[in-house]
């Protein structure tokens, strides 16, 4: 196991150990269960969340790197996908937030996290937003 996977297992043990609730300040933790695009296995995978108007939000950003992540590929392959937030667990659509609102949104996103914000500057590719709408 790697580095990396053994800190995504070590944050996923806690935020259950937790009762589903890890605090990130103005994020929370969310753990999204996607299914592969092409091996159509389950991955789970430890994200921050950000919250706005009863909605769910996460960003794929992949710290600003050149492409998106993996379990973005996937949820954009299969929306249906399962959320770990806020100790529920339940169904949800993936939906990729469009254009205009993305950007508004986006920009709302890196007033509370700055740190999406540099990671938008380290990429020349859009970082997509994505609402988690429960089913």
């Amino acid at each position: 196991m790697s580095d990396f996977e053994n800190f995504n297992q070590q944050m996923i043990e806690q935020f259950r150990s937790n009762g589903g609730r890890m605090d990130w300040g103005p994020a929370s933790m969310v753990l999204l269960t996607t299914t592969g695009a092409k091996s159509r296995q389950r991955h789970l995978t430890p994200l921050a969340g950000y919250q706005e108007d009863g909605r769910l939000y996460v960003i794929a950003s992949m710290g600003g790197a050149p492409r998106s992540p993996a379990w973005y590929h996937n949820l954009v392959a299969n929306p249906t996908v399962t959320v770990e937030h806020d100790g529920d667990t339940y169904d949800a659509t993936a939906k990729v937030v469009p254009g205009e609102q993305r950007d508004a949104l986006f920009a709302r996103i890196v007033e509370a996290l700055p740190q999406f914000g540099e990671y938008q500057q380290n990429t020349t590719r859009v970082i997509p937003v994505i609402e988690l709408a429960r089913t």
